[in-house]
């Protein structure tokens, strides 16, 4: 039976490909979803894609994940930098927490330097646009699999 692993973007990863493709990239949410569609088969894994621009239904996302999922991927983008409601929820489960980033945060603005995410998290992936969400499917396949 498949491990399922829920994946959590956050405000503004919906205006993917057109938002600052400098900095983001031209790839859509929707393509980076349907490449990890793809790797989660042959990881034998099972995903769940949400996007939202609001903290609160992400809060609920993360509470609800326990029950529901193995693992959890998550871009907060910028509640990363802002949100100890994400953290506060990520310490209240046992649910494995993998951070993402589509930019390299620590050489960008310094405010994006800190993450509150990352004090939870069991690791993060940053700098490689898309490719890291990918990434973070191969690294939540290995802590399923080997704790």
């Amino acid at each position: 039976m498949s491990q399922k692993v829920l994946v959590i973007n956050g405000p503004n990863l919906n205006l993917l490909g057109k938002r600052e493709p400098d900095v983001y990239g031209a790839e859509s949410l929707a393509s980076i979803e349907d490449k990890c569609q793809k790797r989660a088969s042959v990881l034998d894994l099972e995903i769940e894609f949400r996007q939202s621009n609001t903290e609160g239904e992400m809060v609920d996302w993360i509470q609800q994940a326990e029950d529901n999922f193995d693992i959890l991927i998550i871009n907060a983008g910028a509640y990363t930098h802002t949100s100890v409601a994400l953290l506060d929820a990520i310490k209240g489960t046992t649910t494995p927490v993998i951070e993402v980033h589509l930019s390299n945060i620590h050489q960008r603005e310094e405010f994006r330097h800190h993450s509150f995410i990352s004090k939870a998290a069991k690791g993060m992936i940053c700098g490689f646009g898309g490719f890291g969400y990918e990434m973070a499917l191969d690294a939540a396949s290995n802590i399923l699999k080997n704790g």
